[in-house]
């Protein structure tokens, strides 16, 4: 560390973490940010977003912490609402993550910037906006600085409107994400007009969100067509929106190869790319190609690298659990729930491999693929120049509010014509 960036550091620290970050760790080193300080890193860097790793398990988040610090990347770590929610299956949790990353950065003497992401807060109806009335206020208290409100399985009507009521549980100061058209690969792909009306209505009634969130060809979890993310689309979207603002966070990474996120960073307004499902199975030890995609063998099994990830004999229980539960494919990543303490019961060796294998796709990732190198000091610029946690917005009211009252939105939502796609559970 050098000593402008340690001199930087060390005044970030003072003013740049919010105020639920001080009240937890109030001894703190580690600096954890909000989502807003990430954004506009990697905005002033240009054509570069970094990566907003879901941390399923503590390998994960140890490697990712570990990359960021040797990229000198600012970074996200999150954890999704099926992943780490009331119906978790991580170990890793709404309430626990921020916890867990401030007693890793501080072992391991991280110095980057960090933001601590509720991903895919899901709204699917009116009994889910009550319970979120409730429970978003406790993502806060437990440390989480940044929020995805993802009210995209409604109709756009609802999606808005749901969106604006619970936008008032959201911090000020925090980083907000956005999200039009629920991620189904290329089934029900977003358009301009669902996502103009959904930034216009919500900057209407001063809600600036820092990122949206599209279907824009990509699905979660293990990509099993030959598909994905839909750059030219995702551009249009984006430039249609540019007024407004906002940056692009890109779901469901894992499975798209290292040239088409190269040209999501350079042609589009993303920030933000989420990796979940290579970094789980890259802990693990599990083959994958450079889509991220675990490979299988002709049995049409997972691909187990030796002397990589857990141990053969820990490999064939965490096989037989599965087995046992009818899991397959994709649904492996319920291992993480009950697998994670006898993870970190394996021999230091082995758990350090695990990490490390994290910890170098991360880091090629970061450098070669997402340009996300050398943004920590231009977040810590972003801190220092507003002298505060709280770096303002992006944007300001461009819309009219008398033109989106409630009534006003179900009519004009009742105009936009787009195909949702099927129905069905496609939360990952």
């Amino acid at each position: 560390m050098s000593d402008s960036y340690a001199s930087d550091f060390a005044k970030a620290l003072q003013v740049g973490r919010p105020p639920n970050v001080r009240k937890l760790f109030p001894n703190s080193q580690a600096l954890i940010v909000s989502g807003k300080v990430i954004d506009r890193a990697l905005l002033a860097k240009g054509r570069a977003m970094t990566i907003a790793a879901n941390g399923r398990n503590q390998f994960v988040i140890r490697g990712a912490l570990a990359a960021a610090q040797k990229a000198k990347a600012a970074i996200i770590l999150e954890i999704a609402k099926s992943e780490g929610g009331s119906g978790a299956y991580c170990a890793t949790n709404f309430w626990n993550l921020a916890a867990q990353t401030d007693m890793l950065m501080n072992q391991m003497g991280i110095t980057i910037p960090v933001a601590i992401h509720a991903d895919h807060y899901g709204i699917k109806g009116p009994d889910d906006v009550a319970a979120a009335k409730i429970e978003i206020p406790s993502l806060f208290e437990a440390g989480v600085t940044s929020i995805a409100i993802d009210a995209s399985h409604l109709p756009d009507d609802q999606n808005l409107l749901t969106s604006l009521e619970l936008a008032e549980f959201v911090p000020r100061w925090a980083g907000l994400e956005t999200e039009v058209g629920e991620i189904k690969g290329k089934q029900g792909l977003s358009t301009v007009e669902e996502a103009r009306f959904l930034i216009r209505g919500l900057n209407a009634h001063s809600v600036f969100p820092d990122w949206i969130a599209l279907n824009n060809g990509t699905a979660h979890g293990i990509q099993t067509v030959e598909h994905g993310i839909q750059v030219g689309l995702t551009a249009e979207i984006h430039k249609a929106l540019e007024i407004y603002q906002v940056s692009g966070a890109q779901h469901g990474t894992s499975g798209n190869n290292s040239e088409r996120l190269k040209r999501i960073a350079s042609q589009t307004r993303t920030t933000k790319a989420n990796v979940a499902t290579a970094l789980q199975m890259i802990s693990w030890g599990v083959k994958v190609d450079d889509y991220g995609n675990a490979e299988l063998d002709a049995e049409g099994e997972f691909i187990k690298l030796d002397d990589a990830g857990v141990t053969e004999a820990m490999w064939q229980q965490m096989k037989a659990h599965a087995a046992q539960e009818g899991w397959q494919g994709g649904n492996y990543k319920k291992l993480n729930l009950p697998f994670e303490n006898r993870l970190l019961g394996l021999p230091a060796s082995v758990r350090l491999r695990m990490a490390q294998a994290v910890e170098d796709f991360v880091y090629d990732l970061l450098t070669n693929v997402f340009n996300a190198a050398d943004t920590a000091p231009l977040a810590l610029e972003a801190i220092l120049a507003a002298g505060n946690y709280d770096i303002g917005f992006k944007a300001s009211r461009m819309e009219d509010p008398a033109e989106w009252t409630p009534e006003k939105i179900r009519e004009k939502a009742a105009l936009i014509e787009s195909d949702k796609g099927p129905e069905g559970d496609f939360e990952d």
